[in-house]
């Protein structure tokens, strides 16, 4: 059982979010995807805060995998799926056997500062096709807008983040804005977080 002091203590605010835009459908059971688990923790409280959605939490990182296995295992949560090997750069087609129009909620969290421009555009065409219609798209992260970096603590993290990988770095929302236009679905609010993040929702029309 792997532990991201972020993850921490940032799982509270995350759930709020979660809970604020499902809650308009808790009445029935939802599925649930989580792109990039990592440790695990999210999809664990998320599950135990939201017993009408069924997590299927998934990773490229066997590490990961199995860290989260361990937190299934260790909470007895009944509505975590076990968890799935996804690269969310290849077609969505390969994304663990997920089926088109399959999927209330998708949620990716610091995944696409992490991240090249071809997996964010994997996520996006991935959530079109697997999100029902009004299905929702939830990233959270740091962000560029309008190609600027503020304030300057950020702006070190990007470079930072380009210098261990020089496709990673914070995105752009103008480019995600146009990145879900081209895939179906619309942003439809900005929810600000702490210490400058946001939480970015897109919805599938």
């Amino acid at each position: 059982m792997l532990l991201s002091p972020q993850a921490e203590k940032n799982w509270e605010g995350l759930c709020s979010v979660l809970e604020d835009v499902l809650e308009d459908q808790s009445h029935r059971k939802l599925f649930g995807v989580e792109l990039g688990s990592g440790t695990g923790q999210h999809v664990i409280r998320f599950a135990q805060k939201m017993p009408f959605v069924t997590w299927q939490p998934s990773d490229i990182n066997e590490e990961s995998l199995n860290s989260i296995k361990a937190y299934i295992a260790a909470t007895h949560a009944k509505n975590v799926q076990e968890p799935a090997h996804l690269d969310a750069s290849e077609p969505w087609e390969q994304w663990a056997g997920l089926h088109r129009s399959s999927c209330d909620v998708i949620i990716a969290i610091n995944l696409l500062q992490y991240s090249s421009f071809k997996t964010a555009q994997g996520v996006f065409t991935g959530a079109g096709q697997i999100l029902r219609e009004n299905g929702l798209l939830i990233t959270y992260g740091l962000y560029a807008i309008n190609g600027t970096i503020t304030p300057s603590c950020n702006e070190d993290l990007d470079a930072e983040l380009r210098k261990m990988n020089p496709e990673w770095g914070l995105p752009d929302m103008d480019v995600l804005r146009q990145l879900a236009f081209g895939n179906g679905m619309r942003m439809e609010r900005i929810i600000e977080m702490e210490e400058y993040y946001k939480c970015l929702i897109f919805r599938k029309l």
